[in-house]
């Protein structure tokens, strides 16, 4: 792993209408995977990511949110974490099995099968601080699993207990404290074109 600070789909796995651009590759399988924890800005980055190499994003959040007709919190909330997972990497594999830029849920990377999937793929951790990452989660009540009585010390446990498990499917690095999604993407681009 190295540090710095479309589309043929599945027709069962539905892409977001306003990230799917006239593809100008065909891929039978993601272009790049983003693992990271809540707040570091995949989604973000996924979509400007898709723009940049023409291709679609397909957030394996959204297709949970597309199934169920609500948010992924709420079902989170409703499931309990264990049959939330389980569910999430039913999604996880079908939006690998496409083509374009795929985003994962925060936690999916502590699926083992999940893992063994991604070890198929080229795969970026967008990582970000925990400091960081609470002020940008602070106040967000659509995100269950970050729910507590002491917020930033569950974070910061969160961010321990998941990195190993980020950096162990991760091919590449970038954080996003105090970066612009612009400098991100030209990052991941930059591993890109290195492969």
């Amino acid at each position: 792993m190295t540090e710095s600070e479309t589309s043929t789909v599945a027709t069962d796995v539905p892409l977001l209408p306003e990230d799917n651009p006239a593809p100008a590759v065909c891929h039978t399988r993601p272009k790049v995977v983003l693992v990271g924890p809540p707040g570091a800005g995949k989604t973000t980055i996924g979509r400007r990511l898709g723009r940049a190499l023409s291709l679609p994003l397909v957030d394996s959040d959204q297709l949970i949110e597309q199934e169920s007709g609500r948010p992924c919190g709420s079902v989170f909330a409703e499931l309990g974490e264990q049959a939330f997972r389980e569910l999430e990497a039913r999604h996880v594999a079908d939006a690998l099995a496409t083509g374009g830029v795929v985003s994962l849920g925060g936690g999916a990377i502590l699926t083992e099968s999940t893992r063994a999937l991604l070890s198929q793929h080229t795969v970026v951790w967008i990582d970000i601080s925990a400091d960081e990452g609470i002020r940008r989660t602070s106040g967000d009540n659509s995100r269950p699993v970050l729910e507590s009585m002491d917020p930033a010390a569950h974070y910061r446990r969160l961010l321990d207990t998941r990195g190993p498990y980020y950096r162990e499917v991760a091919d590449h690095r970038v954080r996003s404290d105090r970066r612009t999604p612009q400098q991100i993407v030209a990052d991941v681009l930059s591993f890109l074109e290195s492969l």
